[in-house]
């Protein structure tokens, strides 16, 4: 299964939620007025976009709208889009300046911050890259065997201490054994405690610290694991987040599993932070890249169009 169909696949409640609340409004609504920007925007809150990207999102569709002299509410769905795609343009690369680079995986427990660090071990190992992990999350009961198992899974190298070790330590002897070994990609598992943010803050300061002086050429990619299924809560942790850590992406996961995909747009619109990677289901090779297309073409996607493509599927099956 390709990108799209799986992101597709993965996105299918969100899509159900999102476009076919948008095509039943423009269906209801012959003309293009006040009122049914009130109700497309209210869809749009609805699919977890957030308020303040919503209203954004209706002020550009009108200004649009009214620039291409549109009348018929059948043509706002592309036009909406549009602007969605435009929101969500960036460099989505990963950063990985630097011999080793250094990528610093943070989040709070259950979000799947350490089964998205072993995929993105093999995601990286797929594409040739010597990959080591470091369990520097050794406050949290279980975290170091956790880690272990995907180490495993992967077949990557882990460095780890003993539970309660000092994290910037564990960084420390994972730089020292990458430079040995030639790795050319460190992924560690932070800590995400934020009920104390001057902890995870000076913590997170301990290990830039412990980076910046081994690897002086080395710019660390800094993500932030977030469940989909948490809607605007996750926007509300991406906020304190990047207060305390200085986010450069995030990965969304469990958007197999959910109707509130449309957080990825606030999140990206509001905090100015890309989406690197979304986790579409449960194997390894289930973390994707982010493409802001391909998103917004499975998001859009419109429920009848899916329906005659199931269609043409079972046809094509019994012949």
């Amino acid at each position: 299964m390709g990108f799209f169909s799986k992101i597709a696949e993965g996105l299918k409640k969100t899509r159900e939620s999102f476009s076919k609340k948008i095509d039943s409004i423009t269906k209801v609504f012959k003309k293009i007025d006040d009122e049914l920007f009130e109700e497309l925007e209210e869809a749009l809150i609805m699919a977890d976009v957030g308020v303040i990207t919503s209203e954004k999102i209706c002020e550009n569709v009108k200004q649009l709208a009214k620039e291409r002299k549109l009348t018929d509410a059948g043509e706002l769905k592309g036009l909406i889009k549009e602007v969605v795609v435009e929101m969500l343009e960036g460099d989505y690369s990963l950063n990985l300046k630097g011999h080793p680079s250094v990528i610093l995986v943070i989040g709070v427990n259950g979000v799947g911050k350490t089964t998205t660090i072993g995929k993105l071990a093999s995601n990286l190992k797929a594409e040739g890259k010597s990959v080591m992990l470091a369990a520097a999350d050794t406050f949290r009961a279980a975290a170091i065997d956790q880690i272990q198992i995907w180490a495993d899974r992967a077949q990557v190298p882990l460095i780890k201490h003993n539970e309660g070790a000092d994290p910037a330590a564990v960084v420390f002897d994972a730089i020292q054994s990458g430079k040995a070994k030639n790795a050319d990609v460190i992924i560690c598992d932070t800590a995400g405690r934020l009920h104390n943010k001057k902890n995870l803050m000076d913590e997170l300061a301990k290990i830039s610290r412990v980076i910046k002086r081994e690897c002086p050429d080395t710019e660390p990619e800094v993500l932030l694991v977030l469940d989909a299924t948490t809607g605007q809560n996750a926007l509300n942790q991406a906020k304190l987040f990047k207060e305390a850590a200085g986010l450069t992406g995030i990965v969304l996961t469990k958007l197999d599993g959910t109707a509130k995909g449309g957080v990825v747009i606030g999140i990206k619109e509001e905090l100015q932070v890309p989406v690197k990677y979304v986790g579409v289901g449960e194997q390894i090779d289930d973390l994707k890249p982010f493409n802001p297309q391909e998103f917004a073409d499975a998001i859009f996607e419109s429920v009848e169009d899916e329906e005659e493509s199931n269609d043409d599927s079972d046809s094509s099956d019994e012949e």
